[in-house]
């Protein structure tokens, strides 16, 4: 028999990372939240890499963390090894990636939860999700009933989860938990565009049974950088990690029981991501490719497991066994967990606005995998956005929308209401348009301003980011004014450093903007130098030498800020609009994008089809 078990302002169902930043968001903004999970022991867990960050996520995690998000931090405090990856490249694509303890990181997150104000943390599966006059209408599967006022759902994989391994297949979570089995027809029922996406994940191996003797060692950053613009230093790297090779012999095991792949075999309807596929998909797309990479990683401090970076399968696990064994250093390993593919529903992303809530079921909100995407820092953004719209929502403050032309964030989330997903979502940088300006060093100062307006940045925090983008603006200043004559001392510098040397006096402004010279040369050739933070040095070295692209991709921006502010109507029927195609009519109803911006970026609409809607608002807009 059901029972009224509580009322909130807001529902989180689903404590993964979508769910944990949702969830907190919405609490500290003082709206009386709930936050739901199959399992306690699941709270932010890491079923896959143990790691945060990587190309283009590492953005996104400096991202939340300046707007007020809690990843970062985490991360920081669970860190066991940090890697800044692309450093042979340019500054846009430089991203930060840490290795941490996953079981320490899952702790961590549930406590903070557990001492969050005004949020409630339950053990409950969702079963049925109803309509209200004033809300949704929740039901567990112990028949508890909590009326809510906005939802967040932030489902994962577990939502109709089925696990593959080879001809072995079940109802399940990741890890081993149970699956959300009754939610998804709840949810086709009130009318949700479900689908089903497949991901996976790789063996995890006893750490005594590899030899790491004849492995590349890849060590840690020194010093290394933490996500979190608060966290003042992490120490020192606590763990290596490794790296090995496939071989002929590891292709050869796989072709000889590929028909044994639940995905080649036709048992797994799900479409799985691009960029982060199966080893068994990587060897029949790339067969003429002799070797694959492999990191051998640790999954934290306490246990004995390693995990098989870049080696996800869906084989049988004794086929798994002998092809892992075919590679140096694992000849003798011994699987602890088998590599598993797991299938579940999503939505598709073109049903909601910018916000994340629903067009059609105003007070619910997607975020995470529940709403096309993969990955742990995909999850969390949007977990935030989402969570902060359900709270503007029931303290009827403004929508929260970030944009391309300032975040990734933005960017991740208008590719997915506006373009969709065909297969599980992944940030990239070569996704952004505007990466030059969007660079993860720069976040705080492109967000930090965003995050103290929302209310979840504190005063001290805020103050002490105006008092750093103060120094950065004095000290470029200084060395705008700053010149320096003609010396042995500083040509002889110079011509170590591979430039040519100076016969007049020069500003110090115009040699960092040689290639060659950074802000250590400034240092030892002007006493009067001030010792700043690396991070401000940094800024200071990007915008002086990337000024004039800089100042290109920001012009850019100001022209994509017209078009943002031509609005369009959400109610318009676009079929009575003579002159656009038949396409275009089509995919403007399914989005009705927001603006003139965004119906720009939709797949189907041409320039042409803009020019019509241009006209018709500038009519419109002389007839009113």
């Amino acid at each position: 028999m059901n029972y009224f078990a509580g009322e909130y302002d807001v529902a989180v169902i689903g404590a993964g990372h979508a769910g944990i930043e949702a969830a907190l968001a919405a609490a500290r903004l003082g709206c009386n939240t709930v936050i739901f999970t199959i399992n306690m022991d699941a709270v932010g867990n890491c079923p896959c890499n143990p790691s945060i960050g990587g190309t283009a996520k590492g953005h996104l995690v400096r991202e939340l963390d300046a707007l007020g998000g809690e990843m970062g931090k985490t991360a920081d405090e669970c860190f066991l090894q940090s890697r800044m990856l692309n450093r042979g490249k340019g500054p846009a694509v430089h991203s930060l990636r840490a290795q941490i303890d996953r079981r320490k990181y899952s702790d961590t997150m549930k406590h903070k939860l557990e001492l969050q104000e005004n949020l409630e943390l339950r053990q409950a599966e969702i079963t049925n999700i109803k309509k209200t006059d004033d809300g949704y209408e929740l039901k567990t599967q112990m028949l508890a009933i909590f009326k809510c006022k906005t939802v967040v759902i932030a489902t994962g994989t577990y939502l109709g989860g089925r696990i593959y391994v080879g001809e072995v297949s079940y109802e399940s979570g990741p890890d081993g938990i149970f699956p959300a089995t009754k939610l998804g027809k709840s949810l086709k029922e009130l009318g949700l565009p479900l689908r089903r996406f497949k991901t996976g994940t790789p063996a995890r191996v006893l750490r005594r049974s590899i030899d790491f003797s004849e492995l590349e060692v890849q060590k840690g950053d020194e010093p290394p950088q933490p996500f979190s613009y608060e966290t003042e230093s992490l120490g020192e790297n606590k763990v290596d990690c490794h790296i090995s090779w496939t071989n002929d012999k590891t292709k050869q095991v796989i072709l000889e029981n590929i028909h044994r792949s639940p995905l080649y075999a036709g048992m797994i309807e799900g479409v799985g991501p691009r960029y982060c596929p199966s080893f068994e998909d990587k060897i029949m797309r790339f067969k003429d490719k002799p070797r694959h990479q492999l990191f051998i990683e640790p999954c934290g401090e306490s246990t004995e497991e390693m995990y098989l970076q870049g080696m996800s399968s869906s084989l049988p696990e004794e086929v798994q066994l002998k092809f892992y064994r075919t590679i140096k250093g694992l000849e003798n390993c011994v699987i602890m967990r088998p590599a598993y593919a797991i299938e579940y529903d999503c939505v598709d992303p073109t049903a909601m606005n910018p916000t994340l809530e629903f067009k059609s079921f105003e007070g619910l909100f997607g975020a995470g995998q529940f709403n096309g995407s993969s990955g742990y820092e995909e999850a969390a953004a949007q977990g935030f956005v989402a969570g902060v719209n359900a709270a503007h929502k029931v303290l009827g403050r403004e929508q929260f929308v970030l944009t391309r032309a300032n975040s990734y964030i933005g960017t991740l989330i208008d590719d997915l209401v506006t373009k969709g997903a065909n297969e599980p979502y992944r940030m990239m940088t070569s996704r952004s348009e505007y990466r030059l300006v969007l660079r993860q060093d720069n976040a705080d100062e492109r967000l930090t301003p965003t995050g103290y307006e929302l209310g979840l940045i504190s005063e001290e925090r805020y103050q002490k980011f105006l008092k750093k983008q103060q120094i950065k603006k004095d000290e470029i200043k200084r060395l705008e004014k700053t010149t320096l004559s003609p010396s042995d001392e500083l040509n002889k510098l110079l011509v170590s450093r591979e430039t040519s040397p100076v016969t007049t006096g020069v500003r110090e402004i115009n040699l960092l903007r040689r290639p060659q010279i950074g802000y250590d040369v400034i240092k030892q050739i002007d006493p009067g130098c001030p010792d700043l933070d690396a991070n401000i040095i940094e800024q200071i070295e990007i915008e002086i030498k990337y000024e004039g692209y800089i100042q290109k991709q920001l012009k850019q921006v100001e022209q994509v800020k017209k078009l943002e502010k031509k609005q369009l109507p959400s109610d318009f029927d676009y079929t009575t609009l003579a002159g656009l195609r038949l396409e275009a009519q089509e995919k403007l109803n399914k989005i009705k994008p927001l603006n003139i911006g965004q119906a720009s970026r939709i797949s189907g609409v041409s320039p042409a089809d803009i020019s019509v809607l241009l006209i018709w608002m500038a009519a419109n807009k002389n007839q009113d």
